[in-house]
C-alpha cells in the first residue's frame, strides 16, 4: 500500500511541477526551458563556494544547508529504493548509512530552523498574494499574478512545512527504538515515520524547485 502511493505521490508531483513550469514560465517566453533550470540548480550550489563577500553567518548557513541536501539525498536514496525499487524493508548497509546520517540531518534542520526563521517569517506584504487569487477567482480579467511573489511566499510557506514535518518525522523513529511501547505501537510509529518522510521529501522536492524558479526571475 505505502509503495503504491508513494509511486503515485512522487509521480504527481514531478508531473505537476512540469505543469507549472509549462503554464507559468520563468521568463517572458512560454516555453518550458529545462536545460535552464539545470544551468540555474548548478548555479546555486556554485554560488556556495564562489561568493567571496559572505559574513561568518552566512559561510554557516550554507555549508549546513549543503550538508543537509547531502543528508536529504542519502536519506532519502536509503529510505525509498528498498520499498520503492526493491519492495522490502530497508535493511543491511542501507539501514546503517541511513542510521548514520538521520541524526546529522536533524541537527542541520534543527540549526537552519534558527537561523531561517526570521527569513521566513509571513510579514504583511505576502498577503496580497491571497487577495490576488480571490480576484482571479471573481473577475474575467485580472493582470498576470506576480510569479516572484508567489514563489517567494510558497518558499516560506514550504520551509514552515518543513520544519513543522520534522518534529513527528524524528519523534516517531525515536520512540520506536525504546521498549516502552508494544509491537502494535511500534509498528504504528514505523507507519508514521514512512508517511511522515514521504510527505517531508515531496515538501522538500517543490520547495527546491520553487527557490529555483525565483532566483531565475532575479
Amino acid at each position: 500500500m505505502f509503495r503504491t502511493i508513494s509511486i503515485a505521490a512522487f509521480v504527481a508531483t514531478f508531473i505537476g511541477i512540469a505543469l507549472h513550469s509549462l503554464a507559468f514560465p520563468c521568463g517572458g517566453e512560454r516555453r518550458w526551458c529545462p536545460l535552464g533550470i539545470l544551468r540555474k540548480l548548478v548555479h546555486l550550489f556554485t554560488l556556495f563556494f564562489l561568493e567571496q563577500k559572505l559574513s561568518l553567518v552566512g559561510i554557516v548557513k550554507k555549508l549546513v544547508y549543503l550538508l543537509a541536501i547531502l543528508c536529504f539525498v542519502v536519506l532519502a536514496i536509503t529510505g525509498f529504493y528498498p520499498l520503492l525499487v526493491l519492495d522490502e524493508h530497508i535493511s543491511g548497509y542501507l539501514m546503517m548509512i541511513h542510521a548514520t546520517f538521520a541524526p546529522v540531518f536533524a541537527i542541520c534542520l534543527a540549526v537552519l530552523a534558527v537561523m531561517w526563521a526570521r527569513n521566513n517569517r509571513l510579514a504583511e506584504s505576502d498577503w496580497p498574494f491571497f487577495e490576488r487569487i480571490v480576484r482571479r477567482l471573481t473577475q474575467s480579467r485580472t493582470p498576470r499574478p506576480d510569479t516572484a511573489r508567489s514563489g517567494l511566499l510558497g518558499q516560506k510557506i514550504g520551509f514552515w512545512l518543513l520544519v513543522f514535518l520534522a518534529l513527528p518525522l524524528i519523534l516517531s523513529i525515536i520512540l520506536s527504538m525504546f521498549p516502552i511501547f508494544g509491537t502494535d505501537w511500534q509498528e504504528l510509529l514505523l507507519a508514521a515515520h514512512r508517511y511522515t518522510a514521504l510527505i517531508f521529501a515531496l515538501v522538500a522536492i517543490i520547495h527546491t524547485y520553487l527557490v529555483i524558479r525565483t532566483q531565475m526571475l532575479h
